[in-house]
């Protein structure tokens, strides 16, 4: 079994396959007679494409048990995809750049409890992988009559491995 090794998720480290949805560093100003904090265009949100429409869903995970091996992804090729906690939760991405899916360009990343991912249009990615507990995510993504998600078998599965540091989600 062929092994993918996780990295923390950070905005630079991402950035090839959309947005890091998170407050320390985002554009930030107070509003409403200075009583709230406006984090400020958090992500691209592309979903327009053959008249599409945003969607806002609520998506619950349920947990998955360590270690975590994979087989499938999946991509929305007509709109980007948000997936926002609404709990501090841990979880991780799997993701691969858009085009025809080459696992071997798969890269993994796992959370600091409170992050949101942005995949960008085309962007492959794995179903939503919670650890430690049922977890919430608020959702925006495309609506239309045109399908938008393809899901592609891999030709092997592959176990995610974490590194032995100070850093590590086990």
């Amino acid at each position: 079994m062929k092994t993918l090794h996780m990295e923390r998720l950070t905005r630079a480290s991402f950035a090839p396959f959309g947005d890091v949805i998170e407050l320390d560093g985002a554009r930030h100003f107070a509003i409403n007679g200075g009583t709230t904090e406006r984090y400020h265009d958090l992500a691209q949100v592309d979903v327009t494409e053959q008249g599409g429409r945003p969607l806002i869903n609520l998506f619950r995970a349920q947990p998955r048990a360590l270690p975590v091996e994979i087989a499938m992804m999946e991509r929305h090729p007509l709109g980007s995809q948000a997936f926002i906690p609404l709990t501090r939760c841990r979880y991780l991405i799997v993701v691969a750049p858009a085009g025809e899916l080459d696992a071997t360009q798969m890269r993994g990343f796992w959370t600091d409890a409170w992050q949101g991912v942005n995949y960008a249009k085309g962007v492959w990615h794995h179903p939503l992988l919670a650890l430690d507990q049922v977890s919430d995510f608020l959702v925006v993504d495309r609506g239309g009559e045109q399908p938008n998600c393809d899901e592609q078998t891999l030709d092997e599965p592959w176990r995610l491995a974490f590194a032995r540091s100070a850093e590590t989600v086990e």
